[in-house]
């Protein structure tokens, strides 16, 4: 099983060493990691593996029964035995990008429940922008985007840690999370806390504090079969 070491709190850590514990001619698995392997609406980190003569470039990364496969291209050299020792690279921009917008959608999610009572039931990341899909809600999106900056602005903590379940199932708002979606057995919850602003399960990346955001823009919105659809962007 794939340690997942960037879990609860250490999702600003993109290069590690690890050990191989199984090698194919299309993936590599180690005995931890620190590349997110997608989730929860994020991406999967993107980057390279080094070691004693050879490299090869992560181009995904997916689980499969507890195991992280870090699929690989561009190999040079032969790739790495079981026991060999290599050394993981994570394209740091684009992990940083997708961490700003995870927790800027974590955000918008919080301030059009407070507003609208309108529960997220559907979002999505990439390098481009994110979205956000709430149920029901008729919005105003210059609205959203005033109160999503002003949060911002406070640079409130953001606070990763695990939890009791039955404790975050108490913390967590109606409407905030799909916490029946989330297997049973799922105990502790990996929680994302919002210092006195918002708390909700996730096991994506985030920021450590709402500044590092930057300044979050809200560039379209659409509805179709009472599900309304919030497009966003981040810029430093």
């Amino acid at each position: 099983m794939t340690e997942l070491r960037y879990l609860p709190d250490d999702d600003d850590v993109t290069e590690f060493e690890a050990t191989v514990v199984e090698t194919t001619a299309d993936y590599v698995i180690l005995d931890g990691t620190h590349f997110y392997p997608g989730g929860g609406g994020q991406p999967a980190d993107r980057g390279a593996l080094s070691w004693p003569g050879g490299e090869a470039a992560v181009v995904d990364a997916r689980k499969n029964h507890g195991d992280v496969r870090h699929y690989v291209d561009d190999v040079r050299g032969e790739l790495p035995g079981v026991g060999t020792t290599v050394a993981g690279r994570i394209d740091a921009e684009r992990r940083d990008r997708l961490t700003r917008l995870h927790t800027a959608q974590h955000v918008v999610s919080r301030v059009v429940l407070d507003e609208y009572g309108a529960a997220t039931v559907g979002n999505g990341l990439s390098t481009d922008g994110g979205w956000v899909e709430f149920e029901g809600a008729d919005v105003d999106v210059a609205e959203i985007e005033r109160l999503t900056n002003a949060a911002v602005d406070r640079d409130l903590a953001v606070h990763k840690a695990e939890r009791p379940r039955a404790v975050v199932e108490d913390a967590v708002p109606e409407g905030r999370a799909q916490l029946d979606l989330i297997p049973d057995h799922v105990d502790p919850m990996r929680v994302v806390d919002v210092e006195g602003f918002d708390v909700c399960p996730c096991g994506g990346t985030h920021v450590d504090a709402l500044g590092d955001i930057g300044t979050v823009r809200i560039t379209g919105a659409s509805a179709e079969d009472g599900v309304t659809r919030v497009a966003f962007d981040v810029t430093p």
